[in-house]
């Protein structure tokens, strides 16, 4: 998940993801010609290290948003973010290909949001027969205790720049 709050080691941080990594491109407070401008260096690291790239927050339509899909609560979008189990629903009934499931712990991009931790995690993705990416605090020593949930993957921000 990009987010302003990485600022310079945005592209470093997207260098250093493992190849084939996936990439939701947001930086929603950027006014639309700066977005376009940073999602094309974006796009650029992306490219070169075989990352999947989907944007939030604008239809893809656009020329300059050559992305794998969409990001976001609407028909068409390839992934979703997702917050409870009727959330979670909702997104399958719009043909989301992948749910990002948060905030599983503590994390800024919600401050004072109740986390869901390990278990209403686990209840809210019961069975729903969809690729599940934890979010919202994780890391890749917290991501090892999800295996048994065969989660997906995990995604992050803030641990992203911590890795640099």
């Amino acid at each position: 998940m990009t987010d302003e709050r990485l600022g310079d080691a945005l592209l470093p941080s997207i260098a250093a993801l493992p190849k084939g990594s996936g990439i939701v491109f947001r930086h929603y407070s950027l006014e639309p010609r700066a977005r376009a401008a940073l999602f094309r260096k974006v796009s650029a690291v992306a490219q070169r290290h075989r990352h999947v790239l989907v944007v939030g927050g604008l239809p893809i339509a656009a020329p300059v948003w050559r992305v794998a899909g969409r990001h976001g609560r609407v028909r068409g979008a390839i992934t979703a973010p997702v917050h409870s189990r009727r959330e979670a629903l909702a997104a399958k009934r719009m043909g989301a290909d992948l749910i990002f499931v948060s905030p599983v712990f503590a994390t800024r991009s919600h401050p004072g949001a109740t986390a869901l931790g390990r278990v209403r995690f686990g209840l809210l993705i019961r069975d729903l027969g969809m690729r599940v990416i934890a979010l919202g605090g994780m890391n890749k020593a917290r991501a090892r205790g999800f295996k048994a949930m065969k989660i997906y993957g995990w995604a992050a921000i803030s641990a992203l720049a911590a890795k640099r």
